[in-house]
C-alpha cells in the first residue's frame, strides 16, 4: 500500500493507494497518526489503514503530494555502497590537508567494518517534499545530491515503511576535514523525502532501483542509477546498529546511503532540476535553491 500526504478540500489528509485506487482515510490527517494508532494497538500499519474509514478522492481541491511524513528525527548511514566509499576517498585526498592514502583509508575503514557509519541528518523543519526547493548551502562550493531509499519506524523502532530521500550534502566541507561532517549534512532543506511511503509488507528493500536524473537548464547534465543489493549489509543490519540504545521517536526517517556519485567537481547549482525515481515510488522532484 501507498500513502500519501495531500491537502483535500483546504485540510491535510492521508491519501492511500491500492490496486491502482485512491482514498482518502478518514479519522487521520496525518501519517505520524496512522503510525502511533498502528504502535497503539500492535497492528501493522497496513492493517490499520486498510480499516480506516474511506471516501473517494475527489477530482478537484486536492493539492499534492506533499511530504508524506513529517519526520522527528531524520538520520542516515554513510559509505555503504563500494562506490561512494571509493569516491569519496580519493576526492578527500584530493582537496583535504590529509595525505591521499590516510584520508581515503578513513571511508575504506567505514565501509568493510563491522560497524556502520551514522549521523543525525535533520529534523521536520529542516525537510521538504516533492516539489519543493532544497538547500545549497551558501558557504560550499560543491553541494551534491544523493539519491537512497529512505525507511520509516514506527512505534518500538521498527521499520514500517519505505521513501525515496535525497541526502544533500556539502561534499567540500566534509572532504576538507571530517569533523565537518555535520555542518556537510545539517542545514535547511538539506533532506528531501517523497512522494509516498509504502508499506512494509510490499516493498523489497533489497532490490530497489534508484536512478538519479539532474537538468540544468531544462538539459540532462547527469544521469546515474544504483541498486540496494548492492549495499554492503542488508538493512536491517544497519538498524540494529542505529537503534542500540538510541531509541527512535515514530516516524523518524532513516536514509540508507547513496551509490549514485556525481562526478568530482560536479555541484548543484541554483535552479537545477534534481529527479529520483524508483519503482514502485514514482518519482521526487525538487530544484536546488542556494540559501
Amino acid at each position: 500500500m501507498k500513502l500519501y500526504q495531500y491537502i483535500v478540500g483546504g485540510a491535510r489528509a492521508v491519501v492511500a493507494e491500492e490496486r491502482g485506487e485512491r482514498f482518502v482515510l478518514a479519522g487521520a490527517a496525518t501519517t505520524l497518526e496512522l503510525l502511533t494508532r498502528a504502535g497503539a494497538s500492535a497492528e501493522t500499519l497496513v492493517n490499520v489503514a486498510r480499516r480506516a474509514k474511506k471516501r473517494p478522492l475527489p477530482a478537484e481541491g486536492v493539492e499534492g503530494p506533499l511530504i508524506p511524513v513529517e519526520p522527528p528525527e531524520v538520520w542516515g548511514f554513510g559509505v555503504t555502497y563500494e562506490t561512494s566509499a571509493t569516491e569519496r576517498g580519493e576526492d578527500a585526498g584530493r582537496t583535504s590537508g590529509l595525505a591521499a592514502r590516510e584520508a581515503g583509508d578513513i571511508y575504506a575503514r567505514a565501509h568493510i567494518g563491522p560497524r556502520p557509519e551514522t549521523f543525525f541528518k535533520a529534523t521536520a523543519a529542516r525537510c521538504v517534499g516533492p516539489g519543493e526547493d532544497i538547500g545549497i548551502r551558501g558557504d560550499s562550493k560543491l553541494t551534491a545530491a544523493e539519491p537512497e531509499l529512505a525507511y520509516v519506524v514506527g512505534v518500538g523502532n521498527a521499520v514500517v515503511a519505505y521513501t525515496l530521500g535525497n541526502d544533500v550534502s556539502a561534499w567540500d566541507l566534509e572532504r576538507e576535514n571530517p569533523l565537518y561532517l555535520p555542518q556537510s549534512k545539517i542545514y535547511t532543506a538539506c533532506c528531501a523525502l517523497g512522494p509516498c511511503l509504502i508499506t512494509a509488507d510490499a516493498i523489497d528493500p533489497a532490490n530497489v532501483e534508484l536512478a538519479m536524473t539532474i537538468k540544468r537548464g531544462g538539459e540532462v547534465v547527469f544521469e546515474g542509477r544504483a541498486n540496494t543489493s548492492q549495499l554492503r549489509y542488508p538493512i536491517a543490519y544497519f538498524h540494529e546498529f542505529l537503534t542500540r540504545y538510541n531509541p527512535l521517536p515514530p516516524a523518524s526517517a532513516v536514509l540508507t546511503g547513496t551509490g549514485v556519485m556525481t562526478p568530482a567537481g560536479f555541484a548543484l547549482q541554483e535552479g537545477d532540476e534534481v529527479t529520483i525515481e524508483a519503482e514502485p515510488f514514482g518519482r521526487l522532484v525538487n530544484r536546488a535553491r542556494r540559501l
